[in-house]
């Protein structure tokens, strides 16, 4: 299986003045198809720190997804970080000059280009928001930072490389303990066995605390359907067996 991650760049993120719709957004396309979003890293615009982390993650192998500063204003540098890291000069794309020209026809400037010039040997990935394309080298994907464009531009790159790794949607299930012994050091052996008995599910768990108090702990695991129902069935019986009062997750009962 193929390990995803993200880039979101921009100093307006890190600022706060922005927020970034990207990372939420990413995870639920990527956990429709059944996979899932290992990392997330957020950089500024600083064209040094984007080239040591784009030669670190290609160095990785991973699938990443790298959101904003791939336009021609002075504060984006994604695309000379990515050709730095790649040991590649820019060139202007001629795939990328035809999809600008459709935009833009006679109006096509020296400046406009920019949007085309991509790290030589690098693919393009369409837009169809506004025609202007994205570009892709060594399973990196760098699409704009505003959301309208870049998701379906995501969406596009799933659908037609990684088709082969889509899973059937995984379910998630909990339950709500309570009661003398609901608490996670209580519990660890039990989470330990599952974790061991079933090493493709995610194990969870989510303790409550209001002021000083326990409310809860939340206990659950996340997986293939069938595997799910099996494990919360043997969780169910271990902590009937220790006493501890249960019930359903209203979300997901």
């Amino acid at each position: 299986m193929k390990t995803f991650g993200a880039i979101v760049i921009g100093d307006e993120i890190l600022s706060g003045k922005r927020l970034d719709r990207h990372f939420a957004r990413l995870a639920e396309l990527l956990g429709a198809r059944g996979l899932r979003l290992s990392w997330v890293e957020y950089l500024g615009d600083e064209r040094e720190r984007l080239t040591a982390t784009f030669r670190r993650t290609l160095a990785a192998g991973d699938v990443v997804f790298s959101f904003g500063g791939i336009g021609n204003t002075p504060d984006d540098h994604t695309r000379q970080a990515a050709a730095a890291a790649l040991g590649v000069d820019l060139v202007v794309h001629p795939e990328g000059v035809a999809e600008a020209r459709i935009r833009f026809g006679d109006e096509l400037t020296p400046q406009r280009l920019q949007l085309v010039t991509f790290p030589a040997g690098a693919r393009i990935i369409p837009n169809p928001f506004n025609r202007i394309p994205g570009f892709m080298a060594r399973e990196h994907y760098f699409v704009p930072g505003f959301p309208q464009m870049a998701h379906p531009m995501v969406e596009w790159v799933l659908e037609t490389f990684y088709r082969d790794q889509f899973r059937a949607a995984p379910v998630e299930k909990a339950f709500l303990l309570t009661g003398e012994g609901a608490y996670e050091s209580a519990l660890l052996d039990l989470m330990e066995r599952i974790v061991a008995d079933y090493p493709t599910l995610r194990l969870f768990s989510l303790p409550s605390i209001v002021g000083k108090e326990r409310r809860h702990l939340e206990l659950g695991v996340e997986g293939d359907p069938a595997l799910v129902d099996r494990a919360m069935g043997e969780i169910r019986s271990e902590v009937e067996r220790r006493g501890i009062r249960w019930a359903w997750r209203d979300a997901q009962s």
